[in-house]
């Protein structure tokens, strides 16, 4: 009887975690990235001894809370089976306006919503673009970025120091239970408010459901009366939302800008989504999913740190995470095409 009911188990549990991932396909992606996420870990911790602590871990957070906020705005715009490729000029951007602004004596009040409008602003002009003039993502995006690189370089060429002290509050300020324990910025809780802001309104809105409905199948998501239209362009002004307020977070984190900060930032950013687990086709993936890339790409960073080792290895690791994970996609859904 002993011997026997461990034997009975084993097909149960199999059987079980197949109807699952069989039930949800979609998140394969992402338990994959988590997996390599723990992977890195564990090699990490296992090789260096210290890198698991507190500090390490939460030091992810804010170096890389910029390229969560991105990472969400791009989830919206590749769940369509779109591409914004102007995030990380407009981020730029919006940083150089800012910082001039507050230079200038204008109330960071006033100046840190100017950061915001102008990124929705981008975000709705590539929408339109894409939408109504029938521009590919790809090139109205590139437009986009290049004129927002190019207004960065008219608002200075060089860099101008933040002084104002509510912006250097939200990078300098930590909470923190005790020394050398776990802390987080007001920059890190920011980050995470927007990922669970994005994570709700994808899985329990409207809006969230058509964006998805429209990276399944565009032309069954119009024939069923969904607002195609408004939520395509409402994907690329989240975007630009999102580029915005990564201007306001990134310039906190540096304490300045400059008319370059964030060249790749755009490949950083959808780098980290596809290894989540969003299609670049559209219509499956999630925020978590991209929060977890995000975390991927930054452990990855910081392994290469602590290494000593130069940062390109950094873009060659991640290069060849998104091959793995592009082939992973492709086989997914050559799966779903065959049920």
């Amino acid at each position: 009887m002993t011997a026997t009911a461990p034997a009975l188990s084993r097909p149960t549990v199999l059987a079980s975690t197949t109807r699952f991932f069989g039930r949800h396909a979609s998140w394969i992606p992402v338990f994959a990235a988590l997996a390599i996420l723990i992977i890195i870990f564990g090699a990490a911790q296992g090789y260096f001894g210290n890198f698991l602590t507190p500090r390490v871990i939460s030091s992810l957070l804010l170096d890389n809370a910029y390229l969560f906020i991105l990472a969400v705005g791009m989830t919206f715009v590749i769940l369509t089976g779109g591409i914004d490729l102007s995030v990380g000029a407009v981020m730029a951007f919006t940083g150089m306006l800012g910082a001039s602004l507050l230079s200038q004596g204008v109330p960071v009040g006033v100046v840190v919503p100017t950061m915001i409008v102008i990124g929705a602003s981008m975000g709705l002009a590539v929408g339109i673009l894409v939408h109504y003039f029938d521009v590919q993502p790809f090139i109205a995006s590139l437009a986009a970025m290049f004129a927002a690189r190019g207004l960065a370089f008219m608002v200075s060429l060089a860099s101008i120091k933040v002084q104002d002290p509510a912006i250097l509050w939200l990078q300098s300020t930590r909470i923190q239970a005790a020394p050398g324990s776990w802390y987080i910025t007001p920059t890190g809780i920011i980050a995470l408010l927007v990922v669970a802001a994005g994570a709700l309104v994808l899985a329990y809105t409207r809006f969230g459901r058509t964006i998805y409905a429209i990276g399944g199948n565009e032309q069954s998501a119009r024939l069923m009366g969904l607002p195609v239209a408004r939520t395509k362009i409402l994907a690329y002004v989240v975007s630009g939302i999102c580029a915005g307020l990564a201007g306001v977070i990134f310039t906190a984190y540096t304490g300045a800008s400059y008319p370059l900060n964030g060249i790749g930032t755009e490949l950083d950013t959808i780098a980290a989504v596809v290894i989540g687990g969003t299609l670049l086709t559209g219509g499956s993936g999630y925020v978590v999913g991209s929060m977890i890339g995000v975390f991927v790409y930054g452990t990855i960073k910081s392994v290469i740190s602590f290494l000593g080792a130069e940062q390109s290895w950094t873009r060659i690791s991640i290069g060849a995470l998104l091959l793995l994970f592009v082939v992973v996609q492709r086989l997914i859904v050559a799966r779903s095409n065959r049920r």
